[in-house]
């Protein structure tokens, strides 16, 4: 690889890391020129930790001896049982604790390597190898992403050459900084969604930032909350009041992804979800559906709770459609992107009622005159009831027991 090829290689890399690419693509092109250039990788793995709460990072892996394999994987957490003794065994582990950036081994066949990962590769007939890290400055990190990990590696029997190795160590900071620049965009994602919600969140990353300019429209809302609480959390050891919310909310936040709903506010254990659709009548069938999904996983959560001896329980779901005011509240410094109106306070004096007539579910006279006439035949009235703060009473409605 001459000197020339080698600087515009890693021009390359920072412009495309500028402009954008996928990570797994970036590798894929990077090793497909070195190799056009004389350099002969056979494998080629970069890691870097993220910002998740499911995954603690992500690996980008290319290689050219004819095995298939996903191109991208992500990983759990690497702080607990097996997953913990594979980092202490790597060779990753083994620069982190000693502020190595670069290690390197000869892998004949009669090697006896120090590392087992490094015994599997020598099997696999890779005779040269070359592990690099890029560490980022202390401002530079975000959470756990704090350097990106790469290794490269050739089944050529004289391995690597001096140039090389020079080559490898000259492209990785523009690599790096290249996986670094999508991984923050990745993060800022997450981050965005996971905490205001998909919709919500894709807005704010799409500009719409400023206060005070909210969008008005129509929307089916959903509001639950647990049954029985207040007594759980007096009588059930502390310990197991955030694993039972958590179980609780990883069924009700599924149920209504999975039905195509946006989960907007969190509230110890209440949730305010909406549900849009062009034609309202498909954002009723939308909630009514995700409310079935939801009854399945809490029958299905109250067995293996119960199963353990943890504290189980249900859930109140009201259910109203109307117009609501959509976007940025608060102050300029903290900002919440919510819905508010009239139909919010109405939606949860509706699931608040469930609790006096002993349903799990009741649904506004507005979203029964909504809902489309198939989805209409299987619920049947309550009552006229007045709500708290509501200038009428209504029917309201729930689900034919006899359906159930």
């Amino acid at each position: 690889m001459q000197q020339q090829d080698l600087e515009e290689l890693a021009a390359w890399v920072v412009t495309r890391g500028l402009t954008g690419i996928a990570e797994t693509e970036l590798l894929r092109k990077v090793c497909e020129r070195c190799c056009a250039l004389g350099l002969p990788l056979t494998r080629a793995n970069i890691f870097i930790d993220t910002l998740h709460p499911i995954y603690e990072g992500r690996a980008f892996r290319w290689r050219n001896d004819g095995v298939e394999e996903s191109a991208l994987i992500e990983y759990g957490r690497s702080t607990e049982g097996e997953a913990l003794a594979s980092w202490r065994r790597s060779p990753f582990f083994h620069m982190e604790t000693n502020g190595i950036d670069e290690l390197r081994r000869r892998l004949a066949p009669e090697a006896t390597p120090d590392f087992p990962i490094l015994g599997q590769f020598r099997d696999q007939g890779i005779r040269d190898y070359l592990a690099l890290t890029h560490r980022f400055a202390a401002e530079g990190t975000l959470g756990g992403m704090d350097c990106t990990y790469s290794h490269w590696m050739t089944r050529e029997a004289a391995g690597f050459t001096e140039a090389q190795l020079a080559a490898l160590r000259r492209l990785f900071p523009a690599i790096a900084l290249a996986i670094k620049c999508a991984a923050l965009g990745r993060i800022a994602t997450t981050l965005a969604e996971t905490y205001l919600g998909r919709d919500p969140g894709q807005r704010v990353l799409g500009g719409l930032i400023q206060r005070g300019v909210p969008e008005r429209i129509n929307a089916v809302l959903w509001f639950s909350d647990l049954r029985g609480y207040t007594g759980i959390t007096d009588t059930a050891p502390a310990e197991e009041i955030m694993p039972l919310l958590n179980d609780y909310a990883e069924a009700s936040i599924g149920a209504i992804h999975q039905a195509g709903g946006d989960v907007l506010k969190l509230m110890g254990d209440g949730t305010l979800a909406i549900f849009t659709a062009p034609n309202p009548a498909e954002a009723c069938r939308a909630a009514l559906a995700a409310e079935a999904d939801l009854r399945q996983r809490l029958k299905a959560l109250k067995t293996r709770r119960r199963a353990a001896n943890r504290p189980a329980t249900a859930l109140y779901l009201g259910l109203h459609i109307g117009d609501v005011y959509y976007g940025n509240i608060g102050s300029e410094e903290r900002l919440d992107f919510t819905v508010v109106g009239a139909a919010v306070n109405e939606v949860s004096r509706v699931a608040t009622l469930c609790r006096s007539v002993d349903r799990h579910l009741l649904i506004s006279e507005a979203f029964a005159a909504a809902a489309p006439p198939e989805e209409r035949a299987k619920l049947v009235s309550v009552g006229r009831y007045a709500l708290r703060g509501v200038g009428r009473a209504q029917d309201l409605y729930t689900l034919d027991p006899a359906l159930l």
